[in-house]
């Protein structure tokens, strides 16, 4: 009982090491880009980063296709303990690599069609410069498969990072330089674009660097099961491809909607410049405070496959039910603050983030309350995911995410081409799609797993704690604004207080136990060192 109980606390701890790196690394990138986006609005304006967030959907889509899968399996066949790591990874590197020069050929070759698709030649610049980062995050890719599958999750945080300084600092100095010389909007947006390119590069070359001087070592330096190169090869694509094609189809999506957004809102009679800053807003201002809860999420789906995998392997159904309570439980405590305190707070969120972009404020508003209908369903999405790929059964995400597209795409279709909705048709569309996703995602985990969660547990209780101290907040930021009108300072205040309201009502209403909170790493060294 006590090795076995040891074991248990060690597993999560390991799991608990990889949640808090991963989650810090996603604040800290959510934070550049955020900072990033301030001012690159001010000097592309919402018509360049409309051409700017365009690329980038399709620069997605293809990094999308060629990097979720193989890490997945990666670190899954190296956690697995079955051998071979640095032999797994020379195959996967291959792999990698092929995929990247195709899908940078494509991107370069197809970039003038994928322009006229989109409504305006101007994009092609942007598709030009970004096209060399899909081979570079594939290289990246490799190494941060290897290293998530040995538990070490902080070299895929600081590669994150990286990425985003080499976004910030070298897309702004680029920007700066093209407007010097006197580049129109779609050459700037290109030269910005060159900032993520760059540091992409500079990630790769780090992740590269501490695998040479990490002097991590197979675990067991057998051939795999004594199969040859290629028969490892199929097995890593067997396992990658179903979890690819999940990704795929929601990312497809998303250029699809692009797409649609673009074209339908011509179709009310807007021109092309006004449909990409109508776009532009929306990407800029809305989505990115959006996809901060989703991101903090990709750090819990990390962690989880591993785990899972391991407790379905023993047939423990305790340690299966531990974990998942804990990633679901620990997905409701982040997202649901966020999702209700965007939907709630939407305008003064924005006022604070964007001062000065009144029009794009005025625009954003109703769009980004709607989105924050959808954060705790889309952080859901991610780790329903990671627990189907856990149990093998990443075929199933394929099935529900393509029925929730084409819900979507059918409602934007119609709701952006109605002049009374307009672009509102996307998040809404968005909402839908997502609650469909997770209809099946939940029916399928609680038809494998031989033991679920307490509904109360992972989803009302934060709920519940969620929405008082969220709507206690905006209850006393109305109060004090009839008094004292709208100012940073109230947002500011307010946002502070619904987060210290909701740090006790987390424990009243039983969602965190105190002996679960002083068994967190970083924590439990803190206390030890006290001691001492």
């Amino acid at each position: 009982m006590t090795d076995r109980g040891s074991e248990r606390r060690i597993r999560d701890n390991g799991f608990m090491s990889g949640v808090l790196v991963l989650s810090l690394s996603a604040v800290i990138v959510k934070i550049i880009g955020l900072v990033y986006k301030i001012p690159m609005l001010k000097l592309l304006g919402s018509e360049g980063m409309g051409y700017f967030n365009s690329a980038y959907e399709i620069y997605t889509l293809f990094c999308i296709v060629a990097t979720t899968g193989l890490p997945v399996a990666m670190s899954v066949m190296i956690s697995s303990g079955k051998g071979g790591a640095e032999r797994i990874f020379r195959v996967a590197m291959r792999l990698f690599l092929l995929l990247g020069a195709v899908g940078c050929a494509i991107m370069i070759g197809l970039a003038r069609p994928f322009s006229e698709f989109l409504g305006s030649e101007k994009t092609v610049f942007c598709i030009f410069a970004i096209a060399p980062t899909v081979f570079l995050i594939c290289l990246s890719s490799a190494y941060r498969g290897f290293f998530q599958g040995h538990g070490k999750m902080l070299p895929t945080a600081i590669s994150q990072v990286i990425e985003a300084l080499g976004k910030l600092i070298l897309g702004l100095i680029f920007a700066f330089v093209a407007l010097w010389m006197g580049g129109s909007v779609e050459v700037v947006a290109a030269f910005a674009v060159l900032g993520l390119t760059l540091g992409t590069a500079v990630s790769a070359l780090y992740l590269m660097v501490t695998k040479r001087l990490s002097g991590v070592k197979d675990r067991d330096k057998c051939c795999v099961d004594g199969e040859s190169d290629r028969a490892l090869a199929w097995q890593l694509i067997r396992t990658a491809v179903p979890i690819t094609l999940s990704a795929a189809v929601i990312s497809l999506t998303k250029v699809i909607d692009m797409t649609m957004i673009l074209r339908r809102l011509q179709d009310l009679g807007y021109t092309s410049e006004q449909a990409f800053a109508a776009y532009g807003n929306y990407t800029t201002l809305a989505l990115p405070l959006f996809s901060l809860a989703p991101a903090l999420i990709s750090s819990v789906a990390m962690p989880l496959i591993p785990s899972l995998s391991k407790a379905a392997a023993a047939k423990d159904g305790g340690e299966q039910r531990r974990v998942v309570t804990d990633a679901l439980r620990l997905t409701s405590v982040i997202s649901m603050p966020i999702a209700i305190g965007l939907s709630l707070f939407s305008r003064p969120i924005l006022s604070l983030v964007f001062r000065g972009e009144d029009e794009a404020i005025l625009q954003v508003t109703p769009l980004l309350a709607m989105l924050g209908l959808s954060v705790t369903s889309a952080c859901l999405i991610t780790v329903s995911n990671a627990i189907l790929q856990a149990y093998s059964r990443a075929y199933i995400p394929i099935i529900s995410m393509a029925v929730g597209s084409a819900v979507k795409i059918a409602l934007a279709y119609f709701l952006i081409g109605n002049e009374g909705i307009g672009i509102l048709g996307a998040p809404i569309s968005t909402f839908f799609c997502d609650l469909i996703i997770i209809a099946v995602n939940f029916h399928c985990i609680a038809r494998v797993m031989p033991r679920t969660p307490s509904v109360s547990t992972v989803f009302l209780m934060p709920f519940l704690a969620s929405a008082v101290a969220v709507i206690l907040a905006r209850v006393a930021y109305n109060a004090l604004e009839i008094k004292f009108g709208e100012s940073a300072l109230l947002s500011l205040a307010c946002i502070a207080v619904a987060a210290l309201l909701y740090l006790p009502l987390i424990f009243i209403f039983g969602v965190a136990k105190k002996e679960e909170i002083s068994e967190i790493p970083i924590l439990k060294r803190l206390g030890s060192g006290k001691n001492k």
